[in-house]
């Protein structure tokens, strides 16, 4: 069996957000060191041999930390890459194709923003969900406008009524100050870009968010 994914801190290394010209392994190694659980690569527009590229270099900075490394949308990478996964969303291939793809040891995880994906995520064999966007963000457009606490509150139950173990996170505009809320609606981590990887020290911020999550972690139970 697959070991459960450990999803209180995902980083997203977006290279939209953050820039091709920076040292992404660099900065992915610095958010695990802070206290990220899993770290996703996130690359919409660069050439298919650059993304293999960069994930190998992300991949192997996190060498020895024992975070896991997925990679957004592109399964085809993810398997040039050796990486440990992929977090697909409703546009991208059926978790079932990925799944077929990837094989029985590969983490998948699915983004869900209404019913039909918290359909979807039951259906599937995901080892997480994240729901969202929660709000409006920088880093991506949501056609369908932010769901907020109130939108998670809704998703999440059910999912976990029948994948009561399943981690669901919570993703879009999340930082500080949000995350103790996103905790409290129900999530069991948070999926941040910019609340790490705009700040002066990555690292820092990384523990920073990490501390909060697991205080708020420990006060909900």
């Amino acid at each position: 069996m697959r070991p459960k994914v450990d999803f209180r801190l995902n980083a997203i290394v977006d290279v939209d957000a953050i820039g091709g010209d920076k040292d992404l392994g660099e900065l992915a190694l610095a958010a695990a060191r802070g206290g990220a659980t899993i770290i996703q690569y996130r690359d919409k527009n660069s050439p298919t041999r650059s993304m293999v590229e960069r994930a190998r270099a992300i991949h192997a900075a996190l060498k020895g930390t024992g975070v896991t490394l997925v990679i957004n949308d592109r399964i085809d990478v993810a398997l040039a890459a050796g990486v440990e996964g992929v977090h697909i969303g409703r546009e991208d291939m059926t978790v079932g194709d990925a799944r077929a793809l990837l094989g029985p040891g590969a983490i998948i995880g699915l983004t869900v923003k209404n019913e039909a994906d918290a359909q979807a995520a039951i259906q599937g064999d995901i080892d997480y969900a994240c729901i969202g966007g929660l709000f409006e963000t920088p880093a991506k457009h949501n056609p369908d406008g932010p769901i907020g606490f109130d939108g998670f509150s809704r998703l999440a139950p059910i999912i976990r009524r029948v994948k009561p173990s399943l981690p669901i996170g919570a993703i879009a505009g999340i930082d500080l100050e949000r995350t103790p809320p996103a905790i409290a609606a129900g999530a069991d981590g948070v999926a941040v870009i910019s609340a790490i990887f705009r700040q002066a020290d990555p690292q820092g911020a990384a523990a920073a968010l990490r501390a909060v999550v697991d205080a708020s972690l420990k006060e909900r139970a």
